[in-house]
C-alpha cells in the first residue's frame, strides 16, 4: 500500500507559517515513505474561496519546495459528495433538522442547567413526516445532521461508546462518541461543511494518513464513524500541535499572520520557514537546515510536544541568516543572475560576502558599492588624511589575491605607526564607505588595484 497524504487548504486567505507546518508535516511524512502527496483545495465555499488565492497557495508551496503529485479541487467534485448522501440518507444515517442557531443555543443551556451534557438531544428524530412538512411551509429549509453510533437500538439513549486509534503524533487515543453532537454535513442552504467531501475524497484518493493540527482531534473519532459508514476504510491519524506566538497568539489566515507571501516578500528564505516550522514544538533544536533531505532526516512526528509550539517571528531572523551564511554558490548563482551578478566574480563574491548577509538582496547592494558606480564619496577627518595619503601609496602590484590585504596592511603599518581600528577603519571607509562588512581580505582581489586607487581620498 502507498502511504497518501494530503494538504487541505481553504483558498479563502494567503497560507501562514502554521498552515505550513502541517503542509511541511505531510509532505516530509510522504517522502520518508517514499508515498504520494495531494495538495486538495477545499473550496466547497464558492463565496468566499478565490482563485488569486488558490494560485498563491500553489506559489508558496512550490517556493517552499514542495512538490505535490496530484492537484484537486472539492469544486469539481460536487457529484461525490451528492452521492455521499444519497448513502447515508439510505442508511437511515442523515438526518433533517430545522432548529435556528438560537433555539440550539437555548438548548444547550437548558441541558447545562439540568447538569445534562450539552450535546444535540436528537429532538429532530421525532418530528412525523407532517410536522416535517409543516415547517418546511413555513420556509424553513432543514440542516443534516450524521447520526453517531453511540447507541444500542434507541437512538434517545445514547451510552459510552469509544472510538481508539494510534495517533501518528500523539499516541493512543480515545474519544468517546457519547459525549459530541450529531454533526451536521449539510447546512440549510444545501452546502456541504468540512467533514463530508473530506472524508469522501479521503476514501475515493486512497488516503492512508491524515496529519493535522490537533484542534482536529475531538473531530476525529466522528470522522472515522463516517468513514466506515460510507464504506470506508478509516485512515491513520496524526494530530501536531499548533503554532503559536510567544504570547499564545494564533495564527489566522484572515488576519494575514506571518503569511508565507509577506515572508517571502520580507526576505525571509524558505529552508529557515521550513526550519521553524518542522522542528518547533519538537525535542528536535530548532536550527536550520540546509535542505529539505536534511529536514527529512531530522523530521519525526512522534517528537512532537502536545503542548502548542511557541515561538518569536524574530527566530525566524537568525535561521535565515545561518541559512544564508552556510548557502553554496551553485544554490545562489541564479538568484545572483537575476539581480545582475555574474560572470567570473560573482563566486568569489557571494563566498566573500555570505556570511554577512541578512537578506538575500543585499548581495545586490554590495556589488553596486564595488562597483565604479557605488564608490563612496569619502570625505576623511583632517588625522586621516596624511594616513590614508600613505597607505594608498603602499597599494601592491598586481596579481592580487588572499594574501594582498595583509601584504599591504603589514607595510602600512611599518610606514605610518598605526594599527588595529586606527589603521583599518579609516581603509574600511574609504574602500566601502561602510564601518562593517564582509573581510576587506576577501574584497580588495574583487576591486582591484585600478579600482582601489580610484577610491583614495
Amino acid at each position: 500500500m502507498t502511504v497518501t497524504v494530503r494538504f487541505a487548504p481553504s483558498p479563502t486567505g494567503h497560507i501562514h507559517i502554521g498552515n505550513t507546518r502541517t503542509a511541511l508535516f505531510n509532505w516530509l511524512f510522504a517522502r520518508k515513505a517514499e508515498g504520494r502527496f495531494i495538495l486538495r483545495f477545499d473550496d466547497t465555499d464558492v463565496a468566499r474561496s478565490k482563485q488569486e488565492y488558490a494560485d498563491q497557495i500553489q506559489k508558496d508551496l512550490f517556493w517552499l519546495g514542495i512538490k505535490p503529485d496530484v492537484t484537486v479541487h472539492q469544486s469539481a467534485r460536487f457529484a461525490t459528495y451528492d452521492a455521499a448522501v444519497e448513502t447515508l440518507k439510505a442508511k437511515g444515517l442523515l438526518y433533517p433538522c430545522y432548529e435556528t442557531a438560537d433555539e440550539l443555543e437555548r438548548k444547550r443551556k437548558l441541558r447545562l442547567t439540568r447538569r445534562l451534557p450539552p450535546v444535540y438531544g436528537r429532538e429532530a428524530l421525532k418530528l412525523t413526516a407532517d410536522e416535517k412538512a409543516a415547517i418546511e411551509a413555513e420556509g424553513r429549509m432543514p440542516h443534516w445532521r450524521f447520526l453517531l453510533p453511540n447507541f444500542e437500538a434507541d437512538p434517545f439513549a445514547p451510552h459510552r461508546t469509544e472510538v481508539h486509534w494510534d495517533d501518528v503524533v500523539r499516541g493512543p487515543q480515545t474519544v468517546d462518541l457519547a459525549s459530541m453532537s450529531d454533526p451536521v454535513l449539510v447546512r440549510e442552504d444545501g452546502t456541504y461543511l468540512y467533514t463530508l467531501p473530506s472524508v469522501a475524497d479521503d476514501i475515493e484518493m486512497g488516503v492512508t494518513h491524515v496529519i493535522r493540527g490537533d484542534d482536529h482531534v475531538t473531530n476525529t473519532g466522528a470522522q472515522i464513524a463516517l468513514f466506515k459508514a460510507l464504506g470506508g476504510v478509516p485512515p491513520g491519524f496524526g494530530h501536531h500541535n499548533l503554532l503559536t506566538t510567544s504570547t499564545g497568539e494564533g495564527l489566522s489566515k484572515r488576519t494575514g499572520s506571518l503569511s508565507i507571501k509577506g515572508l517571502r516578500e520580507a526576505g525571509i528564505e524558505p529552508l529557515a520557514i521550513a526550519s521553524l516550522a518542522v522542528l518547533i514544538g519538537t525535542s528536535e533544536n530548532v536550527a536550520a537546515v540546509h535542505s529539505l533531505d536534511e529536514l527529512a532526516d531530522r523530521f519525526d512526528p512522534a517528537a512532537t510536544s502536545k503542548s502548542a509550539a511557541k515561538f518569536d517571528p524574530a527566530d525566524l531572523d537568525g535561521l535565515n541568516r545561518d541559512v544564508l551564511h552556510a548557502m553554496p554558490f551553485a544554490t545562489a548563482k541564479s538568484r545572483l543572475a537575476e539581480l545582475g551578478i555574474d560572470g567570473d566574480k560573482a563566486e568569489p563574491f557571494w563566498l566573500a560576502l555570505r556570511g554577512n548577509l541578512d537578506r538575500f538582496e543585499q548581495a545586490h547592494e554590495w556589488w553596486a558599492i564595488l562597483s565604479p558606480k557605488g564608490r563612496p564619496s569619502y570625505a576623511a577627518p583632517d588625522e586621516d588624511r596624511e594616513f590614508l595619503k600613505q597607505a594608498f601609496a603602499e597599494l601592491p602590484v598586481e596579481p592580487w589575491g588572499q594574501m594582498t590585504w595583509k601584504i599591504w596592511t603589514d607595510r602600512v603599518k611599518q610606514v605610518t605607526g598605526r594599527k588595529g581600528r586606527a589603521l583599518f577603519m579609516p581603509l574600511r571607509l574609504a574602500l566601502t564607505g561602510r564601518e562593517s562588512g564582509p573581510e576587506l581580505a576577501n574584497l580588495l582581489p574583487l576591486l582591484g588595484r585600478e579600482e582601489s586607487l580610484a577610491r583614495r581620498p
